[in-house]
């Protein structure tokens, strides 16, 4: 957890939604300057601050709508934080919650140094990234219908079917494994929709990898995970072992990661240790709904360097 902790004039927190926003300023002492409820525009945004510009900061909570606000303080040169909304949650939690007491606390935190940052990502590479969060919710949904598939099979006492039902081509009578027709229809939906999504899916990784790697390689790196366990990383590289730990945790599609944080980064993401909002990490279960085999596979040994 990593917290912002530069001093400022004047400290502007913001309960940001959709549509609204409630805007909150103290000045260096914890006196509020300006208390509003305002429209989700960076027109008014800018007119709110703007007797507060000379050494400003503005701090927003991680949620969906964050981006333009990021973007119009960079245009502005206004210092930005984006807090972490896990962290945060367990830091200003209070029975007593409403837009304004919000935006009084993430203003309070600021100051405070007590506001656990994320990272902000650069405009040309968020779409990319919901892109990628997109696929991970595609293949959920495909891994639901297989578990529907497989706990009918348990719900109707049936043996085991002895195929793997993510794989396409062990699919062959599966149907026929369940003697009541109606159970029949319903598996039959279930096939036919997991049919659409092995079509589709690989098309949109291919498209992921592709406009990934066309990002700013000096700016990020781009590790590559083979879900077949090769590494595109020659023996002896550092990059090799984040590699198989990476896979070992289930990670599945390559991933974007800033410059200088990329080999803590991903040793995190194994870990498991980073949790938050503003982070995904494919599961194993998550591979295998791509339709990928996930060998067991140990980081390489002495002999292997």
């Amino acid at each position: 957890m990593k917290f912002y902790t530069r001093q400022h004039q004047h400290y502007c927190g913001i309960d940001l939604h959709a549509r609204q926003m409630y805007v909150c300023i103290l000045d260096a002492s914890g006196k509020v300057c300006l208390s509003r409820n305002l429209e989700c525009t960076p027109e008014a945004l800018l007119a709110a601050v703007k007797p507060f510009r000379d050494d400003l900061v503005v701090a927003v909570e991680c949620m969906f709508a964050w981006y333009w606000v990021a973007d119009v303080c960079a245009q502005e040169g206004i210092a930005f934080v984006l807090g972490h909304a896990l962290y945060m949650g367990a830091i200003h939690g209070g029975k007593a919650k409403n837009d304004k007491i919000d935006a009084h606390k993430i203003a309070g935190l600021v100051r405070g140094g007590m506001l656990a940052k994320a990272y902000v990502y650069p405009p040309q590479m968020r779409s990319t990234r919901d892109l990628l969060r997109r696929r991970c919710h595609l293949v959920n949904k495909r891994s639901e219908l297989i578990t529907h598939i497989q706990n009918t099979i348990s719900q109707y006492n049936l043996p085991p079917f002895e195929g793997r039902i993510g794989k396409r081509c062990e699919r062959q009578g599966l149907l026929a494994h369940f003697p009541d027709p109606q159970v029949r229809n319903s598996i039959a939906l279930d096939l036919a929709m997991i049919e659409q999504y092995d079509a589709l899916l690989p098309k949109l990784e291919r498209h992921i990898r592709t406009c990934a790697k066309a990002h700013d390689r000096k700016a990020f790196t781009w590790l590559t995970l083979d879900p077949r366990g090769r590494s595109d990383h020659p023996a002896g590289d550092p990059l090799r072992d984040l590699h198989h730990r990476a896979l070992s945790a289930g990670a599945g599609l390559p991933v974007l990661l800033p410059a200088g944080q990329a080999r803590p980064g991903v040793q995190r993401q194994a870990a498991g240790a980073c949790r938050g909002q503003d982070r995904q990490r494919p599961s194993e279960v998550d591979l295998r709904g791509a339709g990928h085999h996930v060998p067991a596979r140990q980081p390489p040994g002495p002999a292997a360097a």
